[in-house]
């Protein structure tokens, strides 16, 4: 028989080894949105893309010896839902960290809640430029390009091959710009407008509209009497697809289209409905990390890129990976690989404090991504505070349902098409 003093002692050891096993994790709290309009815009994507990177990871012993306890909430694609979901993660799941977040009218009102309760936030998605701007931001880090940058590439584009391809001088060129009228709309939609103004491009309209209007014919009458040459538009997946449906209808033509990320990115689903009729589409965002050459990346890069589209297909099948899948699986993996092992190494822990520090010292080259850009966050007292200043997208067309890197020309995949040919459905 085992004496009590004895039996006491085990007791206490068991109680110690398992509170060591159990502090030895790290709890991250995801929050995406897996139901809703933006689930099919790219966020249930970007969520497989980070289980993917958190499966990788914690299949090799986790960050230092700590498993990542990944706890995944979906917003609805509703931003009151993500507030309340960001609340529970923090208060009751105690999670160390919250990251990914899918839509920049949601991240816009959480950042400044999860900034003031100093808890460490880690975007993967959003994109809105006003999420960081004049907000003096200290514990939100996003590696992700913004807004501004996707709405001055379009333009940047459209100038270049104005007289080469177009046949019309940059000045004659008329450019409508459309857009989802939240965060992400707005802030794409103001980067057109200012980067087309400074090319000195003939801009014939510019109009939001709300994502889930039930109706945009009266937007597509107003794009037929305007007559632009390129339209730029910002939407989701549902709003572009009613929007397409009666552009078609009402036999609007345009000699180029260009959309900025989420539900243009969505290729796989607008062909499904739309099937050759988005054939030469565009698409901004970073880029889809298998469209890059390996030779532009840094060594174990690509291998990386390999084992992302691997663990893609195992969930969803063959197919073309929208860029969404690589935001969620590469910005995970710049947490894990990078900002998790210098907090613990060189701050002692992953607490908000060591995170801050961590992120801050953050410096990836050009290449060292599987996105192909670097990180470097803009410091405290910038502008853009937390901002990743190294980060770029590209301009993506499609042909024949893929993608091909079309800008910028340094690592061009494919001599774009401009304009529609003819017999398009949009061709003039």
């Amino acid at each position: 028989m085992i004496g009590a003093r004895r039996l006491a002692a085990i007791t206490l050891c068991a109680f110690a080894v398992a509170a060591q096993a159990q502090q030895k994790e790290i709890k991250i709290g995801f929050i995406y949105d897996v139901t809703g309009p933006f689930a099919g815009g790219g966020s249930e994507a970007a969520q497989i893309g980070t289980k993917a990177a958190v499966d990788m990871f914690n299949e090799k012993g986790g960050v230092m010896g700590y498993k990542i306890n990944a706890t995944f909430s979906d917003a609805q694609s509703k931003v009151d839902v993500a507030i309340t979901e960001m609340t529970r993660l923090v208060d009751q799941e105690k999670v160390d960290l919250v990251a990914g977040v899918y839509s920049s009218a949601q991240c816009v009102p959480m950042v400044q809640q999860i900034d003031q309760r100093k808890k460490f936030l880690w975007i993967n998605v959003c994109i809105a430029t006003a999420v960081f701007k004049d907000k003096k931001l200290n514990y939100v880090f996003r590696p992700q390009a913004h807004s501004d940058q996707f709405g001055a590439w379009s333009c940047d584009y459209i100038n270049y091959y104005a007289k080469s391809k177009f046949g019309i001088e940059p000045k004659n060129m008329r450019v409508a710009i459309i857009h989802e009228d939240g965060p992400y709309g707005v802030g794409v939609a103001s980067g057109n407008e200012a980067q087309c103004k400074k090319h000195g491009l003939n801009i014939v309209l510019k109009e939001g509209y709300s994502a889930s209007a039930p109706d945009l014919s009266s937007l597509v009458t107003k794009l037929k009497r305007a007559r632009p040459d390129v339209l730029l538009h910002t939407g989701y997946n549902p709003d572009i697809t009613l929007f397409l449906r009666q552009s078609k209808e009402q036999g609007f033509k345009v000699k180029a289209m260009i959309g900025h990320g989420a539900g243009h990115s969505q290729i796989d689903k607008l062909r499904q409905t739309f099937g050759e009729d988005v054939n030469y589409f565009h698409s901004i965002d970073p880029a889809a990390s298998q469209l890059l050459e390996p030779k532009t990346l840094k060594p174990g890069i690509w291998d990386l890129t390999q084992q992302m589209v691997k663990r893609y297909e195992a969930v969803k099948g063959p197919g073309e990976l929208p860029p969404h899948v690589s935001m969620g699986f590469n910005n995970t993996w710049i947490l894990l690989n990078d900002i998790l092992p210098r907090a613990i190494k060189k701050y002692g822990g992953f607490d908000s404090e060591s995170l801050r520090k961590a992120a801050l010292e953050t410096d990836i080259p050009v290449g060292g991504t599987m996105q192909g850009y670097g990180v470097k966050f803009f410091p405290p007292g910038h502008q853009l505070a937390g901002q990743n200043e190294r980060a770029f997208p590209v301009v993506m067309q499609y042909v024949n349902g893929r993608a091909r890197i079309a800008w910028p020309r340094e690592i061009q995949t494919t001599d774009p098409v401009l304009p529609f040919p003819k017999g398009h459905a949009f061709a003039p």
